[in-house]
């Protein structure tokens, strides 16, 4: 399932910026943080992709031990 999202300009008195937001499902599923840096990359005009400049370790699982 895809998500869709709007994506916003902000005009300043001598700039634009664009914004697009990253849905609270789909960053809590890539486990983002707070002031993570990312990079877009364009790969054709359909394909905007997002890439992590770091990739967080996945946390290691703990066996409880049996009893």
């Amino acid at each position: 399932m895809g998500y869709p999202t709007k994506v916003q300009l902000i005009c300043r008195k001598e700039s634009q910026q664009w914004y697009i937001n990253l849905p609270k499902p789909v960053a809590d599923a890539m486990d983002f943080v707070k002031g993570e840096v990312v990079e877009w990359t364009i790969e054709d005009r359909q394909h905007l992709v997002l890439k992590r400049r770091v990739v967080p370790s996945l946390p290691v699982a703990r066996k409880r031990p049996s009893r």
